[in-house]
């Protein structure tokens, strides 16, 4: 999803049914074609000062064609896109940050998680599944925070209120995120390979997470709190919630296999579940064909940085523990001082007074 590649253009459909923005927001047509004004993607400083749309969105790095026509046509939504990338990969580093593989990125490179997403593996699964999310959930946000004038509030949901609560609020339009998500991440995924199949797969497993994870967020109403109408609308969770959730479909993601069929347009490859007596994947599930690295020692060819000077938990057997995390090389100890608020009092009315102590803890990390 991440990484540069060769692209035929010739060969791929337009990227989206400009139709379907027109009918549902009318000032698409604004953008479709048309001069736009100068607007800052918030991927780096460098692309603050650009002064065109296309050359900022020229100027973006690793976009297919499809992407770039995307980008040209829809650039008021970009910077969520782009900040819907950021909170995958932050979520992606929270999720991971006591496993082998904690979802390092590299800096000024291209292929952002170096050659680890190269492979069919688990953690390429999880990468594109959280991406994906996160486009879906930030467009979702910033539609409803009214940041965007192609979208808004989803007026679909003003049907009949429940019982002591009636709609209200803004709800989130995650369907047109997750339409904006599809239509931008898959872009690179039209090959009749196994890895555009896989690709796909664990991209829509994450854009469907969101629309599982909707419900109903109230306000109440009334004297003193009392509750007595409370004002619903449709929201999203927060993201820790999807990625918890994404972290599950990991650690049991369904091995597969490739296979060959011949078809009109030649050759195309499709996955199939490797063990027979284990459950078909579903749509939320994510797939992999490919083993992982055991992440253990630096390797620039798998993009392993090993584990050497990793922090560890001593006291876990799982796998954030030293025996573990250390892959066997044990682990060394230091003691580190730390200042820290303590000894806080709630003064009347209103502020609380700390004082200011030093503790030493013991620091364990990988030889």
């Amino acid at each position: 999803m991440f990484q540069n590649e060769d692209f035929d253009p010739e060969q791929v459909p337009e990227l989206i049914d400009t139709q379907i923005f027109r009918d549902r927001f009318p000032g698409a047509d604004e953008w479709e074609g048309s001069p736009t004004p100068a607007r800052s993607l918030a991927l780096g400083q460098q692309y603050s000062s650009l002064g065109s749309q296309p050359i900022l969105c020229g100027s973006i790095p690793g976009l297919v064609p499809k992407q770039l026509r995307f980008c040209r046509n829809y650039i008021e939504i970009m910077p969520s896109v782009a900040e819907g990338i950021k909170l995958g990969i932050q979520e992606c580093q929270h999720q991971f940050r006591g496993r082998r593989w904690n979802c390092t990125t590299i800096k000024d490179n291209l292929a952002i998680f170096g050659p680890v997403l190269d492979k069919a593996t688990r953690e390429s699964a999880f990468v594109h599944a959280i991406a994906s999310a996160g486009v879906a959930y930030a467009v979702t946000r910033s539609c409803a925070e009214g940041t965007s004038t192609m979208c808004g509030c989803d007026a679909h949901h003003k049907g009949p209120p429940g019982e002591g609560w009636k709609w209200g609020g803004c709800s989130e339009d995650a369907e047109f995120g997750v339409l904006v998500s599809r239509e931008f991440a898959d872009a690179r995924e039209n090959r009749p390979d196994a890895r555009s199949a896989m690709n796909r797969h664990n991209n829509e497993a994450g854009r469907t997470t969101i629309l599982d994870h909707m419900h109903l967020r109230c306000k109440c109403h009334g004297l003193s709190g009392s509750c007595e109408v409370k004002t619903c609308w449709w929201a999203q969770p927060v993201f820790r919630i999807l990625g918890n959730y994404l972290k599950d479909k990991y650690d049991s993601a369904s091995e597969m296999v490739v296979e060959k069929h011949r078809e009109s347009r030649g050759w195309v490859e499709t996955l199939r579940v490797k063990y027979n007596f284990f459950k078909h994947p579903t749509e939320r599930d994510l797939v992999y064909y490919e083993g992982s690295p055991n992440f253990c020692e630096p390797n620039p060819e798998t993009g392993s940085f090993g584990t050497r000077d990793r922090v560890c938990n001593v006291s876990s057997h799982g796998i954030e523990g030293c025996d573990l995390l250390c892959c066997g090389r044990g682990h060394n100890t230091r003691t580190e001082k730390r200042k820290e608020k303590c000894h806080c009092n709630f003064h009347w009315c209103c502020y609380v007074s700390c004082q200011e102590c030093v503790g030493v803890y013991d620091v364990h990390t990988c030889k």
